[in-house]
């Protein structure tokens, strides 16, 4: 598989806590990758330098041969390659729906209002919210907020898509509606990288499984053969920290 993205090494620091560790990865179109580790281990961190959220102190990250560097002047128009949705939405509560959807198409990418119009109505009727297009994000359940949220990074075109604990805001009950739509995303070959907690989602979801511990990939394997076969006993005993049961 053609690669998309290549992580070379990369360390990042706050006030000499290392949080992430010389830390590398290739990722390959198509690929969906799964990430599950401990609180605190670097996850969301490793996902916020991807998107130039972040600064590095060492390393390289390169999207399609170019350098995601947030000193770089073209930084803008390369984080718009990467799409990102957050656990805490990030939608405009003064802005309606579709308003939120077609804000940065219309202003950042300069796509014809109609045009922009158009497509977010196909996406939230394909996500079953076109009868929220006219609402404000108060009006929404939290189900609701996190699929216009993936709606609004899909309205970008991004080359890749982060998704950094999506659920994990969510009552039970919500959960659902979110990780269908993701399922939905992961079957049209959609380039993801998963941080999550919902270990029987990122079984069903990913071509790949990554557990990090301490700021570095300590395992990386297939889905099957990450849950039924660990090869580590750092893995093994977060594994079994959790109680999850086969569908």
């Amino acid at each position: 598989m053609e690669e998309i993205l290549r992580i070379e090494g990369i360390c990042k620091s706050y006030d000499k806590v290392e949080v992430l560790d010389h830390l590398s990865l290739s990722v390959h179109k198509g690929e969906v990758i799964a990430i599950v580790g401990p609180s605190g281990c670097g996850k969301s961190t490793f996902l916020r330098c991807l998107n130039a959220l972040e600064p590095i102190q060492e390393g390289k990250i390169i999207l399609n041969g170019d350098t995601i560097d947030p000193e770089s002047r073209n930084i803008r128009v390369i984080r718009e390659r990467i799409g990102m949705v957050f656990q805490s939405y990030e939608l405009f509560p003064h802005k309606t729906v579709l308003q939120n959807l077609t804000l940065a198409p219309i202003h950042v990418k300069k796509t014809d209002r109609r045009e922009a119009e158009k497509e977010a109505v196909v996406l939230l009727e394909r996500v079953g919210l076109l009868n929220k297009k006219d609402n404000y994000p108060r009006q929404l359940s939290g189900g609701q907020k996190q699929r216009v949220a993936i709606v609004r990074a899909l309205m970008m075109h991004p080359e890749i898509l982060l998704l950094d604990e999506i659920t994990a805001a969510l009552d039970p009950e919500m959960v659902r509606e979110v990780l269908d739509v993701v399922l939905s995303l992961a079957k049209e070959g959609r380039t993801m990288i998963i941080v999550t907690h919902e270990l029987l989602f990122a079984k069903a979801v990913a071509d790949r499984m990554i557990f990090m511990d301490g700021g570095r990939i300590v395992e990386e394997d297939k889905p099957k053969v990450f849950f039924e076969n660990p090869k580590t006993d750092r893995l093994r005993k977060f594994l079994h920290s959790f109680s999850y049961e086969e569908n």
